[in-house]
């Protein structure tokens, strides 16, 4: 699938989701009405939609209504939009610009900063489980694709990763620790959004399990080059400073490595992922076209 395409495939996902995804927020106009301000700044603020258009592509392998699935890739976006704005307070990473912007904290302030967080993780689960949801791929489907994210969410996944990552900066930390950080804390949501749209799109074990797998890899390529761009990347272009884990003593895979091993481990992960999905025998020249795009991305 040529460059050009995956990218016309790329922005046909967002182009739905950026429409959608204002409308499951709240409608309030009382007191309550700033908490949802700092929700919108938080979730409608751009950034790669990574975690989603794995989501409905996964979908779209079994159902060309890719549309039906939005609800989940909102969902999805929601928690990842929620584990940011925790991730840049004070307590956390201390980070003040995100996406290339004042993070929550500095826009709003800290109390409203963690409420926001709070008010998108919960809507994310309203959004999964509206009556619609249940009326299209049937309760069992729902639970199933719930459950998967509760998971990919909580202690055993991104918010176990936060915590084993704050805990790494206290004592020396090997390979073999970093990678158990970043497949809970980034990998785990990218592998929650495959397998939703597996669970969602019927798919049985064997196919599923082929293609987590490849999120999985997939997922981990995604956060060494973010380790490495976070050395050799442009903070104007990334949205963000750069050099923020250097300077505060953060292992990553580039100070672990090296910028040079990093990449090649990064170009490794990424061609396994693709050798990976690729034993599902359905159409996947998207998602292997995603994967070697993220591969090289500057951002």
């Amino acid at each position: 699938m040529a460059l050009e395409d995956i990218n016309a495939q790329f922005e046909r996902y967002l182009t739905v989701l950026e429409r959608d995804l204002p409308t499951f927020l709240p409608d309030v106009s009382g007191l309550n009405r700033r908490v949802v301000d700092a929700m919108s700044y938080s979730l409608l603020s751009g950034g790669k939609r990574i975690r989603a258009v794995l989501l409905m592509s996964c979908y779209n392998l079994f159902s060309d209504d890719f549309v039906s699935s939005v609800p989940y890739a909102a969902a999805l976006e929601m928690v990842h939009a929620y584990s940011l704005i925790h991730d840049d307070l004070p307590c956390m990473d201390d980070d003040d610009m995100r996406r290339g912007r004042p993070s929550c904290h500095i826009e709003f302030d800290e109390a409203t900063a963690v409420l926001a967080g709070d008010g998108l993780l919960t809507l994310a689960f309203e959004t999964a489980s509206r009556k619609e949801n249940s009326e299209i791929f049937g309760s069992d489907r729902v639970v199933a694709a719930i459950r998967a994210i509760s998971r990919a969410a909580g202690a055993n996944g991104m918010v176990g990763g936060q915590i084993i990552d704050m805990e790494n900066e206290k004592r020396d930390v090997d390979l073999n620790a970093l990678i158990l950080t970043d497949t809970k804390k980034t990998g785990a949501l990218m592998t929650a959004a495959c397998e939703v749209g597996c669970i969602l799109g019927g798919a049985d074990e064997k196919i599923t399990r082929h293609v987590t797998e490849y999120a999985s890899k997939l997922g981990l390529a995604f956060q060494i080059l973010d380790d490495i761009l976070d050395v050799t990347g442009d903070s104007k272009e990334l949205g963000k400073p750069v050099g923020s884990d250097l300077k505060g003593g953060k292992p990553t895979y580039a100070s672990l490595l090296g910028v040079e091993k990093a990449a090649e481990t990064a170009k490794n992960l990424t061609a396994e992922a693709i050798g990976e999905i690729r034993k599902t025998g359905l159409n996947v020249e998207f998602l292997c076209g995603l994967a070697e795009m993220l591969a090289v991305r500057k951002r």
